[in-house]
């Protein structure tokens, strides 16, 4: 009797249990994600503020945007990087030595970093050290002062870091796809530069790109954490309102490159040591603010944006020719790429390409049926929130959202906009961006092995990977 009650109470148990956790999962399920409530405002200089209330944790965020991207590097490749690393080099008031000891006694952390078409920096730090580190960011992104013995430790650092970033082609297939793809156009420029850009840069030319590129009009700031708004707004604005940029049109222009190609083309990149070849296709791709991206994100998820895609089934799991094969959308504000990236051992690497390209054209022979998209719509819709757990994650949100003129619905109506995508429309997708014909190939490989056979792709071009640039 005593074990029917137990038992009986187990059961009883568990049941509330499954009853709860199913509940809960359906409340998290019917809960949409939307963006968190922040303010928006423009100081007198131009200068574009978030500020977002977090206070789960007693810590502040703050991620700034300039645009002042590789594609502005002009003839000194690198320049874009390097300037965004002598931010930190030192200001009017503070040294090298000093800020970095500050946040190193504070435990803060702050980086830069520069992109193809913006460069950004970012700091996290205890709420109560805001008016200690505050002051110290405003003269970093304001008051830089870049100082040349920094700025040539930094340039020697980098050449070696050139050499040795080309030993793994991983590293590098990236930069030798985007001058292959873009060729002159500025989006070609490599965002860590070549040898000749960075030994060719001195302060002079970082102090001119800094003016020309980091104007408060054209910037945003946004912080994400445990703070007051109404007592953040005063603090920024005292310190920011006084930045003030150069005097110009009021707009950053670009050429939007053309990326219709007349065939297809492979650029094969000569490593004589190579045991396997790492190689990338692809073409033409969106901007991000296009209006179908989320649909093509969709689409992705299924060809070669998850672990069990197409391309990893079929190059992984099935035929065990590589670790990893994915697919991706490189979205720019004015252009973009689609490429299919993988690598293989090099006697392989036919049999690894012609694979990849019979499992992509599956889009047109087969398309999605219902219950693949479904999947990949919940795999996506699962992904999504944690994206944007953090308020690190917040702050890069409404930078990036700034950038690209994105406005609440980028993420309001995301799960909406996944939802909306039909078989049908999936079709439409795919016929319009996904690139078929003409494709362009760049491979980093022993090229004496699998030479012969790379003419059924293309017209072949051939590098030496210890050549100068990409």
């Amino acid at each position: 009797m005593k074990k029917h009650n137990l038992l009986f109470a187990k059961v009883f148990i568990i049941t509330i249990l499954l009853s709860m956790m199913f509940s809960t999962m359906a409340q998290i399920e019917s809960k949409k994600f939307s963006l968190p409530a922040y303010e928006k405002l423009t100081l007198s200089n131009g200068l574009t503020v978030y500020l977002m209330e977090r206070h789960e944790v007693p810590l502040i965020y703050i991620t700034a945007v300039f645009p002042a991207g590789a594609v502005n590097d002009g003839d000194k490749n690198g320049l874009a990087s390097l300037t965004s690393d002598a931010l930190l080099f030192g200001t009017k008031s503070f040294t090298k030595n000093q800020i970095e000891e500050t946040f190193d006694f504070l435990g803060a952390n702050i980086s830069t970093n520069a992109g193809t078409e913006t460069s950004t920096l970012s700091t996290s730090f205890i709420k109560d050290d805001a008016d200690k580190i505050l002051p110290i960011l405003k003269e970093i992104i304001a008051d830089p002062v870049f100082p040349k013995e920094e700025i040539d430790k930094r340039q020697q650092r980098w050449l070696v870091e050139l050499e040795q970033a080309k030993e793994s082609p991983r590293s590098v297939i990236r930069s030798y796809f985007n001058k292959f793809i873009f060729g002159n156009s500025v989006y070609g420029n490599p965002v860590n530069g070549t040898s000749t850009g960075i030994t060719a840069i001195t302060p002079i030319h970082i102090q001119n790109f800094y003016k020309s590129n980091y104007q408060p009009s054209l910037s945003a700031i946004a912080i994400v954490g445990d703070f007051s708004a109404s007592d953040m707004k005063g603090k920024i604005s005292s310190l920011f309102e006084n930045w003030k940029g150069v005097e110009f049109d009021g707009i950053k222009r670009f050429e939007t490159p053309e990326l219709k190609f007349e065939k297809s083309r492979v650029l094969l990149i000569n490593k004589n040591d190579s045991y396997e070849t790492t190689f990338l296709i692809g073409g033409m791709g969106v901007t991000k603010n296009n209006a179908d991206f989320v649909g093509l994100q969709v689409i992705n998820t299924i060809l070669g944006g998850r672990f069990t895609s197409w391309l990893n089934d079929e190059l992984r799991v099935n035929s065990g020719l590589t670790y990893g094969a994915r697919s991706l959308f490189v979205p720019y504000k004015y252009s973009g790429t689609f490429l299919i990236s993988t690598f293989t051992k090099t006697s392989t690497t036919i049999q690894a390409i012609d694979l990849a390209l019979q499992t992509y054209n599956r889009l047109w022979a087969k398309g999605i049926d219902d219950k693949t998209l479904s999947s990949a719509k919940n795999y996506i819709k699962g992904q999504f929130p944690p994206d944007y757990e953090t308020s690190g994650d917040l702050a890069n949100l409404l930078t990036e959202m700034f950038y690209f003129g994105l406005d609440d619905s980028f993420i309001n109506d995301f799960e909406k906009n996944v939802d909306a995508l039909t078989v049908e429309k999936s079709k439409e997708l795919i016929n319009k961006y996904f690139p078929k014909d003409k494709l362009q190939f760049v491979l980093i490989g022993k090229a004496e092995d699998i030479r012969s056979e790379m003419t059924k792709y293309g017209e072949v071009i051939e590098k030496e990977i210890t050549a100068e640039g990409f």
